[in-house]
């Protein structure tokens, strides 16, 4: 798009990123969300969302947090769902402030508005800023019974005070950035996962709850999960395909670029489970590869099935082992690799995540046994049936 541009957008959820080049003596960006009635003023304090009041009242704006991609790449998240803006507001404006700097310091500016499953709908390029250490990006504008997107460009030299202030913010003299008024508790902030010892984290994640997402397509696409996924948990992923070549799931970078393999198989019918960790600063985004039909399921780590004694199963798989220290019993039947890891809590202070223990890597059938040392996930690689239990 080119500055003072316009197009329709989907009235309903959309991802908003603010990307800039990363670099010494390259302010931080600092993204946030104006909630405007038709005067073109906030209806109170509550109508700005920043990373000090990251979810409007509404639950319509969520300022979901950065994230930095191998490259040097930054990026600052907004989700919007447009559905449920109320109708007393008529616009939002997407707006960021320079910490440290001006924008004229800020190579690679731009801003991209997106589908969750990573789509682009939009993206404007800023090239011309110089002073100014506030901006807004654009805008989405009630038209017609729908929603449009309008590139804007306006830059303001008073910082994000004076960008506030014009749009009818109650700033503070001292300091900067805006002291916003304290808002009301949103009704459906983003779910949190509970702050534990790290020996208490799969009890924890086994209690959090969230509805099933669900996502339908064929071939290669980028899915975005919405926001409402706990950061920092691990979650179940869940696949179905049948007659596919190959399936393959990997998690994304901050930028959709697939970055860790979570799960690939070559099973003519699939159904398979696998985990991925949620980002803490952005919804969790994962590259699905298949060549027919496919459906992607995203679900609460309690849906993952419990190792109590014995369980068969056939291709991969994730379970759940709240048992002791002890040996676990492998067989399988399949003809190519069957692979075991067990993911458990650190017991070293200085180390927060999780040990790796690969259990099993092994090729063709076998009945072996494995020590296993403490609670945890097992995530299970395999072509054929296979059988665990608990015990020599």
């Amino acid at each position: 798009m080119t500055k003072g541009g316009n197009l329709p957008v989907p009235g309903a959820a959309l991802q908003v990123a603010v990307t800039w080049r990363q670099g010494v003596h390259v302010p931080d960006v600092d993204v946030s969300a104006l909630l405007l009635d038709a005067t073109g003023r906030v209806r109170s304090d509550a109508d700005l969302v920043f990373y000090n009041q990251p979810a409007h009242p509404s639950g319509a704006v969520r300022h979901l947090g950065k994230g930095q991609g191998a490259d040097g790449t930054g990026a600052d998240w907004l989700w919007l769902d447009l559905a449920a803006v109320a109708p007393g507001t008529d616009r939002v404006v997407v707006a960021a402030s320079a910490d440290g700097g001006t924008f004229g310091q800020v190579p690679s500016l731009d801003v991209r508005v997106a589908l969750p499953d990573g789509q682009q709908v939009a993206s404007f390029t800023i090239g011309d800023a110089s002073t100014e250490t506030a901006f807004v990006f654009g805008e989405f504008y009630r038209r017609n019974g729908g929603w449009k997107f309008r590139a804007v460009g306006q830059g303001y030299a008073s910082g994000l005070a004076g960008l506030a202030t014009d749009f009818g913010i109650s700033v503070a003299e001292d300091p900067q950035p805006v002291s916003a008024a304290p808002a009301p508790p949103p009704p459906a902030p983003l779910p949190l996962a509970p702050v534990a010892p790290p020996a208490d984290r799969l009890v924890s994640e086994l209690a959090l709850s969230f509805p099933p997402f669900t996502h339908h397509a064929t071939g290669k696409e980028r899915v975005t999960c919405p926001p409402n996924l706990p950061p920092g948990a691990r979650v179940v992923v869940e696949i179905e395909c049948r007659d596919s070549i190959s399936v393959n799931i990997d998690s994304c970078d901050a930028y959709g670029r697939a970055d860790q393999d979570l799960l690939s198989t070559y099973e003519d019918e699939v159904h398979a489970r696998t985990f991925a960790t949620v980002p803490q600063d952005r919804p969790l985004s994962l590259v699905v590869r298949a060549d027919t039909p496919w459906t992607l399921r995203v679900l609460p780590l309690a849906h993952a099935r419990r190792l109590e004694h014995g369980l068969d199963g056939r291709g991969p798989d994730l379970l759940v082992y709240e048992g002791p220290p002890g040996v676990l019993s492998f067989v399988h039947q399949g003809r190519s690799n069957f692979v075991v890891w067990h993911y458990f809590a650190s017991d070293d202070p200085q180390w927060q995540g999780d040990e790796e223990d690969l259990l099993v890597n092994e090729v063709g059938r076998l009945d072996v046994l494995a020590p296993v040392r403490a609670p945890g996930l097992l995530r299970i690689e395999a072509d054929g049936p296979w059988r665990l239990g608990v015990g020599g």
